[in-house]
């Protein structure tokens, strides 16, 4: 009966030259110590990165766990100016803002979305009072204002119109910007919006007011947890996959792209993140222009609820997920981790 053989130094199968593979390149070199580390890091998260996504609910002195999220919460608008006011210390940039609409303001067009004292424009224009250095992304989408929970208006026969939804989306980001948004961010993914938005915009005056695009946005799955944080999940009929992009189209995300820097987008943005670096990669090398990342709710509970459970060093995950976007090209990142990042890239 053979056994197996183990090698061992005087084993012919060890009798070779590692310095003369080598040739001298001994890549560990620059990783032995944390200074060296630091020294060649190709790629460094600072929380000038980072947008912090909150969501708003009416009422005062609130803060309403979202079950999917652990660690998120509704505000109220008072308790989004906390949160801003947190932001603005740990030096993010900016906090994108988004509402869950009482279901009896809800209705087929989205009507509460053109409403200048809605929830959104009255967290805006506190926030913007309070802090008025932290810049404020406003979602232009009709999502959160339609019975139906789809993000534009949807025909008798069950179809979202493009050129009637265009036209809504228009008003809601006039409405925004005069509330106080610094960036207004079509997420509806409907053909030409970036365009009339930003005609509109000129044509009242509003010619400094950004546009980040939300340009190759994909119908995935991981948007769950969002759609119970804005209360769309349970509103939602069928799903969104006649205007959202295809997960399987990449080429396709350079058209719309294209599209939008034409169209007058300042900023694009790939949504989801993680499982779409290969898209943002693709865009920010094409076109060289300011692209961001939408860490999404569905990759951030998991990173939540894998650590929650031990079985990953969450601190270390969130980290390296988000460094991922930095080294993929993302001029920024939309994370839910936005507060947590900023705290542990303070400490050092």
């Amino acid at each position: 009966m053979s056994r197996e053989r183990h090698p061992t130094s005087a084993d012919p199968a060890t009798d070779f030259d590692l310095a003369d593979i080598l040739g001298g390149r001994r890549l560990r070199r620059t990783r032995q110590s944390d200074w060296s580390r630091r020294l060649v890091r190709e790629n460094t998260l600072t929380a000038d990165d980072l947008i912090w996504p909150i969501f708003v609910v009416d009422g005062e002195r609130r803060r309403i766990p979202v079950a999917s999220m652990p660690g998120v919460e509704r505000l109220s608008i008072d308790e989004s100016v906390r949160e801003a006011e947190r932001a603005a210390t740990l030096g993010i940039p900016a906090i994108a803002v988004f509402p869950y609409t009482d279901p009896a303001r809800r209705d087929e067009l989205g009507s509460e979305a053109l409403n200048p004292d809605n929830l959104v424009c009255r967290a805006i224009r506190a926030i913007k009072a309070a802090v008025p250095e932290v810049g404020i992304v406003a979602d232009v989408a009709l999502d959160p204002y339609t019975s139906h929970g789809h993000d534009g208006v949807m025909s008798s026969a069950g179809k979202i119109l493009n050129d009637a939804s265009v036209k809504q989306l228009v008003l809601q980001a006039l409405i925004q910007t005069e509330a106080g948004a610094d960036i207004v961010a079509p997420s509806d993914m409907m053909d030409g919006r970036v365009g009339a938005i930003r005609q509109a915009l000129e044509a009242r005056g509003h010619s400094d007011t950004l546009i980040m695009a939300y340009t190759a946005k994909y119908a995935s799955a991981f948007y769950g947890p969002f759609r119970d944080a804005v209360g769309s999940s349970a509103t939602l009929r069928g799903d969104k996959q006649t205007y959202q992009m295809d997960p399987a189209n990449a080429e396709e995300a350079l058209r719309e792209a294209e599209a939008d820097i034409e169209e007058g987008a300042d900023m694009i943005m790939v949504k989801p993140g993680l499982p779409y670096l290969d898209i943002l990669w693709r865009i920010r090398d094409a076109f060289q222009v300011p692209t961001f990342a939408y860490q999404v709710s569905g990759e951030y509970a998991m990173i939540m609820a894998a650590a929650e459970r031990g079985f990953v060093d969450g601190e270390r995950a969130m980290i390296e997920s988000l460094t991922a976007f930095k080294r993929a090209g993302a001029s920024g990142i939309l994370t839910y981790f936005a507060p947590k990042a900023a705290e542990w890239l303070k400490r050092g």
